[in-house]
């Protein structure tokens, strides 16, 4: 759907926020706030012993410390893939051979134009770390099935991460 108007209130150097003149379905004409950003890519990385890595990573924003998976933000005419492969070896330090789709994520669709798009990896082996200096880092392998409880439980509440792990559990085939 494309907007009859749109003004545009900030351009930054990630996200820029419009103003959206639009005409819903039901032909109601309304205003709507709209935050657009590129996307972005996450991945599930296993290891031949069930476990995936996970990112223990402060934001700010957040107001501390997050579990996530590694993911990153989409460069210009970047396909999701690539970028997912890119943030594996940058932010983890290991490459996959084998690669899985897993579908999108709509982080806030209300008002957040951010589509995130989920991979699971396989048949890892060891690269060349290399965390941006804004990004502040620690690398986990936890058992698959013990992250998905961290998913169910709250422990992670980032919701590119919770629904990646769970639908890196349904494909893999190593839940119990």
């Amino acid at each position: 759907m494309e907007p009859e108007k749109q003004t545009l209130h900030y351009q930054g150097r990630v996200i820029s926020v419009t103003t959206d003149e639009v005409v819903l379905p039901n032909g109601h004409r309304t205003v709507l706030e709209v935050v657009h950003h590129p996307g972005g890519a996450a991945v599930a990385a296993l290891d031949t012993q069930g476990r995936v890595c996970l990112l223990r990573q402060y934001r700010y924003v957040a107001g501390g410390w997050l579990w996530e998976l590694p993911a990153g933000k989409l460069e210009p005419n970047e396909p999701p893939l690539t970028t997912a492969q890119r943030e594996l070896i940058e932010e983890a330090g290991v490459s996959a051979s084998e690669w899985s789709d897993l579908g999108v994520c709509l982080p806030s669709p209300g008002v957040f134009g951010e589509r995130l798009y989920l991979y699971m990896a396989r048949d890892l082996a060891p690269a060349q770390r290399a965390h941006e200096h804004a990004e502040v880092i620690q690398v986990h392998w936890v058992g698959l099935d013990e992250a998905c409880g961290w998913a169910l439980d709250g422990t992670i509440s980032d919701c590119k991460t919770a629904l990646g792990l769970l639908r890196a559990r349904n494909m893999s085939g190593l839940h119990r």
